[in-house]
């Protein structure tokens, strides 16, 4: 199945009112290693990537290829070697694999810190805590505490909290990867339905190839060590698309032979 261009709506409306992009990579190298601990060994080469305002963008490649280490450079976390990185004029939000939630605090109150650290009212803070909660279809869990909470709850007020910063650029590190399948297919559908009705860019990194087809308008593939852009897919499939599809089942036969084929050409090295 070829790459195709998507019409969707989040495309159409950031092409048509020429608003600048949400991130802009050009030219990012990054290498880690000094003269005091052997030759600097190079993790990146070369990325160049857009993401347009309201986008949905999965980062895909094989494990240890640079996918968490370019996410941590959009975030701020690291500096590159060489190249810049300009957002557009937000900072992003961050949601990771572990849901970092202080488990002393109740559901509202981890959102309410982020809404504290944002500058918001004390008297705001707890309506605001329970839309957010409401948004990811967890209303009446502001006092639950984390313990009382399953894996799935838990990344779904990190998923608020995230929303809580008031960013338009949302960076995702593997979210759903430690949770079971049924668990992540539905926070898929949470994921979606939520975006939908933003206007946030999101840069999604995985490792499973069926999950970036079944969120992405993009899927942006990495190759090996160094990591450099191998590949991009426009995914031309409606919202909102299962895993089982017959039309992502099939993209994600192509984009899997294309990993192979860059997984096997690092193991000639």
């Amino acid at each position: 199945m070829p790459p195709t261009t998507t019409t969707d709506r989040h495309e159409r409306t950031a092409v048509a009112s020429g608003l600048p992009a949400a991130v802009r990579i050009e030219h990012i190298h990054k290498s880690f290693g000094s003269a005091g601990s052997g030759p600097a060994r190079p993790v990146l080469e070369d990325i160049n990537l857009r993401i347009r305002p309201g986008e949905f963008v999965c980062l895909l490649g094989a494990s240890g290829c640079g996918k968490s280490t370019l996410l941590g450079l959009v975030a701020g976390l690291d500096r590159p070697t060489s190249g810049r990185i300009e957002l557009g004029g937000t900072r992003p939000a961050l949601m990771f694999q572990e849901h970092a939630l202080f488990p002393w605090l109740s559901a509202g109150k981890n959102i309410e810190l982020a809404l504290r650290l944002r500058g918001v009212p004390r008297p705001d803070r707890r309506p605001e805590a329970e839309r957010l909660l409401e948004l990811v279809r967890l209303g009446g869990a502001y006092r639950k505490r984390v313990h009382e909470l399953s894996g799935g709850m838990r990344q779904r007020v990190a998923l608020a909290r995230a929303l809580a910063q008031d960013s338009q650029l949302l960076l995702m590190d593997e979210p759903f990867a430690a949770l079971d399948a049924i668990t992540r297919d539905v926070l898929h559908e949470e994921l979606t339905r939520v975006w939908s009705r933003t206007s946030l860019s999101v840069l999604f990194v995985t490792h499973n190839v069926r999950e970036a087809v079944r969120l992405g308008q993009r899927v942006v593939l990495l190759s090996s060590r160094p990591g450099r852009v191998a590949r991009e897919w426009t995914v031309d499939i409606p919202q909102p698309r299962r895993i089982e599809d017959p039309a992502v089942a099939d993209l994600s036969v192509e984009i899997t032979e294309e990993l192979r084929r860059e997984i096997r050409r690092h193991g000639k090295h």
